[in-house]
């Protein structure tokens, strides 16, 4: 939880560096909450407002940790726009997101595990 609350409040930052657990906690407790409220909203019959009003609700800070966990790999966040390439590009996107990050500082900032404990 503590994951989702740290790019919560980075809600809008695309610079520095993410590591590989902050975004992947981030994107696993954003699917099961997804997935909570496409249930939720069935059972209320209000499909699909809820869901989509918390898909946009986290959408800047989804792309924000998004690019900073690029930057942690020495990419640009511009990689973003990999995923436009058919299937190639999504599984590229994939790989880059569960590399690991640099260990040295780079351009965009120190290592963010170095500051983790």
């Amino acid at each position: 939880m503590n994951h989702y609350t740290d790019v919560l409040k980075k809600y809008a930052v695309f610079s520095g560096r993410a590591r590989r657990q902050e975004y992947w906690m981030f994107f696993l407790f954003n699917l099961a909450a997804a997935i909570i409220l496409l249930i939720l909203d069935g059972v209320l019959g209000t499909s699909p407002l809820l869901y989509s009003l918390y898909l946009l609700a986290i959408l800047l800070p989804a792309l924000g940790v998004t690019i900073r966990r690029l930057h942690d790999t020495g990419k640009s966040g511009w990689w973003i726009f990999i995923v436009l390439v058919p299937v190639v590009g999504f599984i590229w996107f994939i790989v880059l997101l569960a590399t690991a990050g640099q260990t040295q500082p780079n351009e965009y900032g120190a290592d963010p595990k170095a500051y983790a404990a």
